[in-house]
This record gives structure tokens, sequence and C-alpha cells, in this order.
């Protein structure tokens, strides 16, 4: 047995509360995605396979649909729909379980995942700045920032793992993970902040408010810088750095699962 002054014990306390409140966020977000790209099917696929292309528009704020532009269309489809491939994707490179049973579908899904992930990035690029896809010049700035985000994050990851550095290819891929998943956690950032304040507090419909422009910038910020702290916090001999990250990872999921209703009883649900 350790002595009473002995830190081991505690520093195995902190180090084991700081994984399992990790796997409690992913497990939340995992629900929470597998819900995204189950709207995603449900709305934008069921519309695009039966040619109802104007019903995408059946759901407020943002026309995807705009007639007489085949182009920008056609890659708005291809940027919604892909959506959920590279969301599904995402979702099995971070399930350790898969890498370990199957190494040959850990690297072809996380191949698929970088690959479209570029290409979302770009067509983002396309929708916002050429076609004009956006809500605002501040919702704007917010998906070009997360879109070179995504391509320089995602480069290192496939530069790390084709040279084999798998240590560094999996924490680009973590943090790869987080901007591509910008647009998923500012629907749930801002259904949170609905539900937390009981209204819309300082936000408005096209995304300018106060409050709107922590959450469009914060959307992918916040969870790299959870994701940086929960590195560190994991790499350090001290029991303290643990436990307060594991307390603000905690509080991250209990937010996200407050978001993840939020965004299916409010944002989702009602167009289905």
């Amino acid at each position: 047995m350790s002595s009473p002054t002995s830190p081991a014990p505690v520093k195995g306390v902190a180090a084991g509360a700081l994984r399992w409140a990790g796997i409690l966020w992913f497990v939340v977000a995992a629900i929470g995605q597998a819900a995204f790209v189950g709207f995603i099917l449900a709305f934008y696929g069921t519309r695009t396979a039966a040619g109802n292309y104007a019903g995408w528009n059946d759901k407020p704020l943002i026309d995807g649909y705009v007639a007489g532009d085949a182009a920008g269309n056609f890659v708005f489809a291809a940027h919604v729909l892909l959506a959920s491939v590279v969301t599904f994707a995402g979702l099995m490179q971070l399930v350790p379980a898969i890498r370990r049973a199957f190494p040959a579908l850990h690297r072809w899904s996380g191949r698929t995942f970088l690959i479209v992930a570029g290409f979302m990035a770009l067509s983002g690029f396309w929708l916002t700045l050429v076609r004009g896809t956006s809500l605002s010049a501040v919702s704007s700035a917010a998906i070009v920032i997360d879109g070179l985000l995504i391509l320089i994050f995602g480069g290192l990851a496939w530069r790390h793992a084709v040279k084999r550095r798998f240590d560094q290819h999996r924490l680009w891929a973590m943090r790869t993970f987080m901007v591509v998943s910008g647009v998923w956690f500012l629907r749930v950032g801002l259904m949170g902040w609905v539900i937390v304040n009981q209204g819309p507090v300082g936000m408005t419909g096209t995304l300018s408010g106060p409050a709107d422009v922590v959450l469009v910038f914060g959307s992918y910020l916040i969870p790299l810088a959870l994701l940086e702290l929960y590195f560190r916090a994991g790499r350090s001999r001290r029991a303290a750095p643990k436990m307060l990250a594991a307390a603000l990872v905690l509080a991250a999921a209990v937010f996200t699962a407050i978001g993840v209703f939020g965004t299916i009883a409010l944002m989702w649900g009602p167009y289905l």
C-alpha cells in the first residue's frame, strides 16, 4: 500500500477522471453526429434522390437551391451529402477498437475522411465566396478560416501517416476532426446557448450578434482549445492539471448533450 502522503493514487484517479471525461464527451458527440448524418440523409438525401431540389429550401435560413444555377446547385448537393460521409468516417477514426481490429478499414476510412474533408473545405470556399451562400460577413469569415484549418491540419495528418509517425498523425487527425466538425459544433452550440439562456440572447437571424460571433468562431476554436488542454493534461505528471481538464471536458460533455438535444428537437426534427 502507498503511504498517506504518496501522490501516486491521486495521480491515478486524476488520469482516470481525465480518460473517462474524454470517453463521455466522445459518446455524447457520437450520438449527436449520428443524428446529424441521419438528418442529412432524411432531409437532403431523400429530396435529392426524388429530384425535389427546390425542397432543399424547406429548411429556412440558407437557400440551397437557386433556380437556373446548375453548377451552384450541384456543388451544394455534393457539399451537403458528403458531410454525412466525412462525419461517419471521422467517427470511425476515433474508435480504438476499429484501429486495432481492422487496420485496413482504419486506413481507408482515414483516407476517405481526409480527401472528402479537403473537398468540403474547397467547396465551402466556393459556396461562400463565389456563390454567396452565407448569412453574413462574420459567418463567411468563420467558414473561410475553418476551411483553411481543415486543409492545413488534414495535410499534416496525412503527411505524418505517410512518414509512419503515428503518434503525431493521431494528434493531427484529432485536430482535423475538430475543425471538420465545425458545422456540427455550430449547430450544437447555437441550440445549447438558446436552451441554457431560455432564448436567443445576443443572437440575430444573420449570425452577427455578439453571441453569434463567439459561437461561429468558437465552433472550432473552442473545441480545439479543449483538445489541446486535454493533450497537455494527459502529458502532465501532476494531478491538478488532469483534474482541471477533466472538469472542463465534463462540462463540455454536458453542454454538448444539451445542444444535441436542442438541435434534434428544434433544428432538425421539425423538418423531417
